[in-house]
């Protein structure tokens, strides 16, 4: 590669460029052109797609929200913001697989969310089903 295609992928990475469109450009192998900008830290972080939406702040703190166009939105500024939250609001949880069940051992009823295949309602309650009962 020369110094010439290494300046221009660099000019055009910090414009917003893809990959693949820069190695269509330069006539040079994608998987090259991505080497290159990961050594000189030209990752998606630099390219300046990424906009400010209306109305996109975090839903803990309220700090501003910078939006990546083609990902999901985000919705907090951080896992910190995201925990207190959930915490802070746990009738928001949609939970839909919930499966009630009848312990084998100790007859109670108990709720299992996610899991439509468990039998026993505690660890305890599983431990007694392996002892070996000598009669």
């Amino acid at each position: 590669m020369t110094k010439q295609q290494k300046e221009q992928i660099i000019k055009m990475r910090r414009d917003g460029f893809s990959y693949s469109s820069i190695s269509t450009t330069l006539n040079i192998s994608e998987n090259t052109v991505k080497s290159f900008c990961r050594r000189n830290n030209l990752g998606s972080i630099n390219i300046e797609t990424s906009l400010q939406k209306d109305g996109a702040f975090c839903r803990q703190c309220g700090t501003p929200l910078t939006q990546i166009s083609g990902v999901k939105p985000k919705q907090f500024c951080s896992d910190k913001c995201r925990m207190a939250w959930w915490n802070d609001h746990p009738e928001a949880v949609n939970r839909k697989a919930i499966y009630t069940f009848t312990c084998p051992i100790c007859g109670c009823e108990f709720e299992s969310y996610g899991n439509k295949n468990r039998k026993y309602c505690s660890r305890a309650c599983y431990g007694r089903s392996k002892v070996v009962r000598h009669g």
